[in-house]
């Protein structure tokens, strides 16, 4: 919210939801895991992930959908939701190696 404490005129700006919430209405679930190492909630695909991805550019401080994919799986971690079957520790280090390079090639802004 801003004030313009001269007219009293105010503008109120709406982010984002957080970047959890949309995992979480992704996945279906209402809320994480206590025990995301060992109690998995759900499993995105990439494509969920990237949808999360776009949803979020505004807040993100990554250039590219891969680098968007990394901070969004990371959160996916957290929760206890895997990416294609895969912990976020595993699905992101695949991102490194090039293994997801076709699906998330790309600049996250167009």
């Amino acid at each position: 919210i801003t004030v313009n404490p001269n007219d009293k005129s105010f503008e109120i700006e709406v982010g984002t939801p957080p970047t959890s919430a949309l995992i979480l209405k992704e996945v279906g679930v209402a809320k994480g895991s206590g025990e995301p190492s060992t109690n998995i909630i759900g499993n995105l695909t990439v494509d969920q992930l990237k949808s999360i991805a776009k949803g979020k550019e505004s807040a993100l401080s990554a250039q590219t959908m891969k680098a968007a994919a990394m901070i969004v799986s990371g959160s996916c971690g957290q929760m206890g939701v895997k990416i294609e079957g895969k912990t976020a520790k595993k699905f992101q280090a695949e991102v490194r190696e090039g293994t997801w390079d076709a699906q998330l090639d790309g600049p996250l802004r167009e």
